[in-house]
């Protein structure tokens, strides 16, 4: 799959947003400018959504764009890459971002915020 390729059927969501993750990602985009969001699959850390400056993380071939999310107040859409792997074992199921309290990786843009993203998955709606 190409890196630019997007995964998403035109009439799938596959990733949201709650509102709690919305603001925090105003309040990051603001500090940071535009985002992304890479999720690899590892253990640990790597299980949970990471977000970073859009560019500092490097996606390629073994990537796949799930979907760009569009945050009201920030300009530019945030996108939300997962590995191919993962894409492979969750590929049916719709997935959203939210924060909760706790330490999010080091490596996150929320870690000072002593909250950290995570996601919350359920099956993907049958079409009609």
């Amino acid at each position: 799959m190409a890196e630019s390729e997007h995964v998403a059927d035109s009439q799938v969501a596959r990733v949201a947003l709650t509102p709690a993750a919305a603001e925090l990602i105003r309040r990051l985009s603001e500090e940071h400018g535009p985002l992304m969001f890479h999720q690899s699959g590892g253990c640990c850390d790597g299980s949970a959504p990471m977000c970073y400056p859009l560019g500092e993380f490097r996606t390629g071939a073994a990537d796949v764009l799930l979907g760009s999310l569009t945050v009201e107040g920030v300009a530019e859409p945030v996108g939300f890459w997962m590995s191919a792997d993962q894409f492979e074992r969750w590929r049916h199921t719709h997935l959203t971002v939210d924060v909760v309290p706790g330490r999010g990786s080091g490596f996150s843009l929320e870690a000072p915020e002593g909250v950290r993203f995570l996601i919350r998955s359920r099956l993907l709606d049958a079409p009609g």
